[in-house]
């Protein structure tokens, strides 16, 4: 009885702890879905107002692109300069550069204008005194007797050599007929005179750059002292090179005068305008190349050359158009405005290629008034006592101006077209000579003048007493010095200021014990030097210690085409 009461009540206990536990698990099977139901409430919400949120940018981008608000943001845009001053600044510095470029550089062609009429007047002038006085002392030598070592000075040998140059060449274009030529000229087509053209200005300056080296071989070999080693082909075989020199280049500037003037009488000036667009073809081969002060101040002096040539070319076409026309006046207004068209086109031609040049090189205006000071320079020094050439080649050297062929051209035509009969117009050509000679003499005082000041003001006065470098600028003559200091004996001392270049002539320690003028001292300060050159020069000659630049402006010359380089 009593297991059975027992069995009952355990019984009981689990079938009362089963629904506990039923009970919890309702339970919490309850608060999970409430938990779950709770849960999935909250997710709605937030993505019922996440798409809101989104609605919203939607419309706010679309209302941001519209038409009206992007017209008013572009209408009050802005921006601030000042954040790159110095991008602006420098670009201001350009265009007044540009803006000064015509100044500057018509000062520079205006002292170099002159400086060519300068040398071009001492042909006419006073080279037919100098000759004549040369003769003079010749002729007197016999009664007079030797005074010193030399029959002649080295300057009086070079005057007779030009003298007899002009006189054998002034005899020698009588063969040429100047009106076949311009007949001749004239039969041909336009675009075969343009190409002739074109060859002539090229054979121009082939002749320029080599006809100086040939007077100058010409005038050492005469001068050369007679206990050197003889090392030439003799002053005869010399004489008759710068002769037969001369002549061709007289001929080829005949041509180009007479091509210039077929263009003048053509009737519709299509030559003319096509040999002008010629100048504006020069342009393209010079702004876009690289240019270093050097080459920048070659192209200066070949472009003052070149437009004196044009003037004196110029010249000789209306001498010769006024006398097809029995010298009227009136023809001479017809020709007038050709003239300045040509001029004009010459000019701005040279202010717009300087202009483009400086400013793609980043080269200042102030340049010019240096390469002014250099031209000055050269003048100063020539007239010194010291001096080691004339100012005549000088002048040639730097700027490829040869006056002789062009001289004797002006003489050929004005010989041809004016006639001198009876006794007034002698009177009348003296009177001419002696207005030549005084012009020649105010002009040399004036160029003097200014030259002396330009000097100043470059600071270059210290310069004209300067010992000569006691080394050539270029491997060649430092090699040449090399073996005339080791050849010479040693009781003999070497000469320091001899050049290998052909271009400096060296006086005689005898006649001029005072210490030479240095070519290369009136430059340094445009030069730039090669540090490659130094090294090579450093490791043949180790006791050379001052060395002049390499790329010196006076012996640069001797490397160009009329001003332009060849390497």
């Amino acid at each position: 009885m009593a297991d059975s009461v027992a069995a009952g009540l355990g019984d009981e206990n689990e079938t009362e702890n089963e629904d506990k536990e039923k009970e919890k698990r309702l339970f919490s099977g309850v608060k999970k879905t409430e938990k779950q139901a709770a849960a999935s409430d909250v997710t709605e919400t937030l993505g019922f107002y996440e798409r809101k949120a989104k609605c919203k940018e939607r419309k706010s981008n679309v209302s941001d692109l519209s038409l009206v608000r992007f017209i008013s943001a572009e209408l009050t845009r802005g921006y601030f300069l000042e954040h790159n001053e110095a991008k602006y600044t420098e670009r201001r510095e350009r265009v007044y550069t540009c803006l000064r470029i015509p100044k500057e550089l018509e000062k520079l062609m205006i002292f170099g204008f002159f400086l060519c009429l300068d040398v071009f007047l001492y042909v006419f002038t006073l080279l037919p005194l100098r000759v004549l006085l040369a003769l003079i002392r010749l002729l007197t030598l016999p009664c007079c007797g030797l005074s010193g070592s030399r029959i002649l000075q080295p300057a009086q040998v070079c005057d007779v050599l030009k003298g007899f140059i002009m006189v054998l060449c002034y005899f020698m274009m009588h063969y040429v007929d100047y009106s076949m030529m311009y007949h001749l000229i004239r039969g041909q087509s336009v675009i075969k005179l343009y190409i002739i053209y074109n060859m002539l200005e090229v054979a121009d300056r082939l002749f320029s750059s080599f006809g100086q080296d040939i007077l100058d071989a010409l005038y050492w070999t005469a001068t050369e002292p007679k206990e050197r080693k003889r090392a030439h082909i003799g002053v005869i075989p010399h004489f008759f090179m710068a002769v037969l020199y001369v002549f061709l280049h007289a001929i080829l500037i005949m041509v180009q005068a007479t091509t210039l003037n077929v263009a003048f009488n053509s009737h519709n000036k299509s030559l003319l305008t096509i040999m002008m667009s010629n100048n504006f073809v020069e342009i393209k081969g010079s702004v876009f190349k690289k240019f270093e002060k050097n080459n920048l101040f070659q192209m200066s002096n070949s472009d003052i050359k070149e437009r004196f040539t044009n003037y004196t070319l110029l010249l000789i076409v209306c001498l010769r158009n006024m006398e097809q026309f029995s010298w009227n006046p009136d023809h001479l207004w017809v020709l007038f405005p050709d003239v300045c068209m040509v001029i004009a086109s010459e000019i701005a031609v040279d202010v717009v290629k300087h202009a483009f040049i400086t400013k793609f090189n980043d080269i200042t205006a102030d340049v010019y008034s240096e390469y002014r000071a250099s031209l000055a320079f050269d003048l100063v020094s020539s007239r010194q006592k010291n001096a080691y050439t004339d100012y005549s080649d000088s002048v040639s050297r730097r700027m490829g101006f040869i006056p002789l062929p062009l001289a004797l051209l002006l003489i050929r035509v004005v010989t041809s077209s004016v006639k001198i009969q009876g006794s007034l117009s002698i009177v009348c050509v003296v009177l001419f000579y002696l207005g030549m000679i005084t012009l020649k003499v105010l002009n040399s005082i004036v160029l003097l003048g200014k030259s002396c000041m330009y000097v100043k003001e470059a600071n270059m006065e210290e310069k004209l007493f300067q010992n000569p470098p006691s080394a050539a600028p270029s491997r060649v003559s430092s090699r040449a010095n090399r073996t005339k200091h080791t050849r010479e004996p040693p009781g003999e001392p070497a000469e320091e200021g001899m050049s290998a270049s052909v271009t400096t002539q060296p006086t005689q320690r005898d006649e001029c014990p005072a210490p030479q003028l240095p070519t290369s001292e009136s430059d340094q300060f445009l030069t730039t030097p090669d540090e490659s050159e130094d090294k090579s020069l450093i490791q043949d000659d180790t006791e050379l210690k001052h060395r002049a630049p390499k790329k010196d402006l006076l012996e640069i010359d001797r490397f160009t085409i009329c001003g332009n380089r060849i390497d």
